[in-house]
């Protein structure tokens, strides 16, 4: 993902809810026209972490601004990490696995994303680690959960989950001086066959993506693999929102475009650490903002999917630090139980 200056959470008393994914009492932005059938809910409180847990240096900013990134911006020099930063970007990235792990476990029909995100928030914390995006420009949230037609940067709320639903929980966790960051797209309930369709094929976007990662290799080349599988199923891919260069900075070079023809710079060494994390929609490609400065929706109302893994450059190739045990996202064990039931 990418930064976004000083957003501003939505957070109101709860007042009314209805199961269309609409509320009708609830309603920050009157003169907003949404493009999909999504509508806000109330958040919940914003969660702190134990002063003991080592913090990014944004964590008690009063607007969450990472100096750090932005003293890091003037220049273009793709860091190659040693072997201690390595091992230490290693610990980080298996943390964060865990953490997503938990939230997978309980992401299902009647469970509300904010209940999501204090499944991830006490998480981090029985880990030791801070969650990265907790502050981050002032986001109020442990981790992004992005509904339906949502692209990115969802912010959890008090709106349950409902059958049919996609909700991608992205997680990026700070251990030690290190971020390691991760998503996955689930399945909520019973899904469309359409919507198994765009959940498979963004998944297979980010496979493809891995397999061309190694030395020598063209960042921009990412991206033209990407557009490529996902044209030739009718899908689109998201141009606003890259992948990004991450270690001891949450975001920083290289800019990791998932679009064809794109105009990324650098080339691949080993030691460089990066996320590849391509949103894929069902419709248009374009994407507006709700006026939470934060969460980006399709501008058409489709429905939009992603998946996100931390990348290791190494001498052969890659290295997924991110990776799940199984070797496979939660989507397909959901699908294999779908399957099971027809």
């Amino acid at each position: 993902m990418i930064e976004v200056e000083l957003p501003v959470s939505a957070v109101s008393v709860f007042e009314g809810e209805r199961t269309d994914g609409s509320n009708n009492e609830y309603n920050p932005w009157p003169s907003y026209t949404f493009s999909g059938k999504l509508r806000p809910y109330p958040s919940g409180p914003k969660r702190t972490v134990p002063p003991p847990i080592e913090r990014p240096d944004y964590a008690d900013h009063p607007t969450g601004f990472p100096a750090s990134e932005n003293a890091a911006k003037g220049s273009g020099q793709i860091k190659v990490l040693d072997d201690e930063e390595i091992e230490g970007m290693r610990v980080a990235c298996r943390l964060g696995r865990e953490v997503l792990n938990e939230a997978a476990k309980v992401c299902d029909v009647g469970v509300t994303t904010d209940e999501i995100d204090r499944i991830v928030h006490e998480a981090c914390i029985d880990r030791e680690c801070y969650p990265s995006p907790l502050n981050y420009h002032n986001f109020p949230n442990s981790c992004c959960t992005s509904v339906n037609e949502v692209i990115c940067h969802g912010i959890p709320d008090l709106r349950p989950l409902e059958d049919g639903d996609i909700c991608n929980v992205d997680v990026t966790v700070y251990h030690r001086g290190f971020h390691g960051d991760l998503n996955e797209t689930f399945f909520v309930g019973n899904v469309s066959e359409s919507t198994r369709k765009l959940v498979q094929v963004t998944h297979e976007c980010l496979q493809k993506a891995i397999e061309i990662v190694k030395p020598g290799e063209k960042y921009r080349e990412i991206g033209n693999v990407i557009q490529k599988h996902a044209q030739a199923h009718g899908l689109s891919v998201v141009r606003s929102y890259c992948g990004h260069g991450i270690h001891r900075l949450f975001h920083t070079v290289p800019n990791v475009p998932h679009y064809a023809k794109n105009k990324a710079v650098g080339v691949m060494k080993p030691g460089h650490c990066f996320t590849i994390e391509p949103m894929i929609n069902e419709g248009g490609w374009r994407d507006e903002q709700w006026p939470d400065h934060w969460t980006a929706v399709t501008a058409d109302g489709s429905w939009s999917a992603q998946f996100e893994q931390t990348l290791l450059v190494t001498e052969n190739g890659c290295d997924i630090l991110t990776k799940r045990d199984t070797g496979r996202p939660w989507f397909m064990d959901q699908l294999e139980k779908l399957n099971k039931l027809k």
